[in-house]
């Protein structure tokens, strides 16, 4: 009987079996690492515009200073969703942020 391994699964049978295991284990890690760095991409937009928001607090307290300080955090938001959306990349997106906190 040549090539019988008595029960046991052919050599190619086995790196078949460690093949599919190997890419599931890649997948597996690559899908985790995926939803690590876009949880934390949220965590620091969410930081940026808490940040933003007490800046603009920090700014002046009187009611003509309000509305100007509502008008950034608009803009700030439109931009944090233009750079989520991958219309702007993270260079543009820093030089719009301080261009609108200057």
């Amino acid at each position: 009987m040549l090539g019988s391994r008595r029960g046991r699964p052919s050599l190619f049978g086995r790196a078949a079996g460690t093949a599919a295991r190997t890419a599931i284990i890649t997948k597996t890690a690559t899908a985790v690492a995926g939803s690590s760095a876009e949880k934390q991409m949220a965590k620091a937009h969410a930081a940026e515009l808490a940040h933003a928001e007490k800046m603009a607090a920090v700014g002046g307290g009187d009611a003509a200073a309000a509305a100007p300080a509502g008008d950034l955090l608009d803009a700030l938001r439109k931009l944090a969703v233009a750079h989520d959306a991958g219309i702007l990349t993270d260079t543009e997106f820093a030089a719009k942020v301080k261009e609108r906190l200057a």
